[in-house]
């Protein structure tokens, strides 16, 4: 059975490759689709980039080391019941020098079509076995985030040996190019 996280919570993740899900449902009436987002920053200890390659997302479906790759883009959201965007990663072919592998959704032009988190509902990150396609664990984004346009919604992060999941949940005002400058 899968353990619903709350923010801050941690939990260790004990799989070899771990499928990380984001999904959403738009609500109705801005005239325009949502197309959020998802990607992956995987920073060294210094909390950035060791490479530009290192930042997966739809234009960079797959890290350099093979260990994170991207399903691709989902520019609707609330296309199924279940995941609009995967990533899945593949913890024993990550390169030695990232430490963690934070995980965010950003709205896709947020400004002209004057969207934000508030406009969304049913927002989730789950972790799942991709082997199994087990749920392992999940984060039910239920705060109201009226403003914020881009939200970090969980990591995964090495602690010895072992990778850990924590749930985040922390939004900001900014697109996709505020978590570049942030971890590059």
């Amino acid at each position: 059975m899968a353990i619903n996280l709350t923010k801050g919570q941690r939990i260790e993740i004990g799989l070899s490759k771990v499928g990380v899900g984001l999904g959403w449902d738009p609500n109705e009436g801005t005239g325009f689709d949502f197309d959020l987002d998802a990607c992956a920053f995987m920073v060294g200890g210094n909390r950035k980039l060791p490479e530009d390659a290192f930042f997966v997302f739809y234009n960079n479906p797959k890290s350099p080391d093979g260990a994170v790759e991207s399903s691709g883009d989902d520019t609707t959201g609330g296309s199924s019941d279940g995941d609009d965007e995967t990533l899945t990663v593949e913890l024993s072919r990550i390169d030695p020098r990232i430490q963690e592998i934070i995980f965010t959704v950003t709205i896709h032009d947020y400004e002209t079509r004057k969207q934000n988190f508030g406009q969304v509902r049913n927002s989730f990150i789950r972790i799942y076995n991709a082997q199994t396609n087990e749920e392992i664990a999940k984060y039910e984004l239920d705060e109201d985030f009226s403003i914020e346009t881009a939200v970090e919604f969980g990591r995964l992060y090495k602690r010895g040996d072992e990778w850990k999941f924590e749930a985040m949940g922390i939004g900001y005002r900014g697109g996709l190019q505020y978590f570049v400058d942030k971890y590059a």
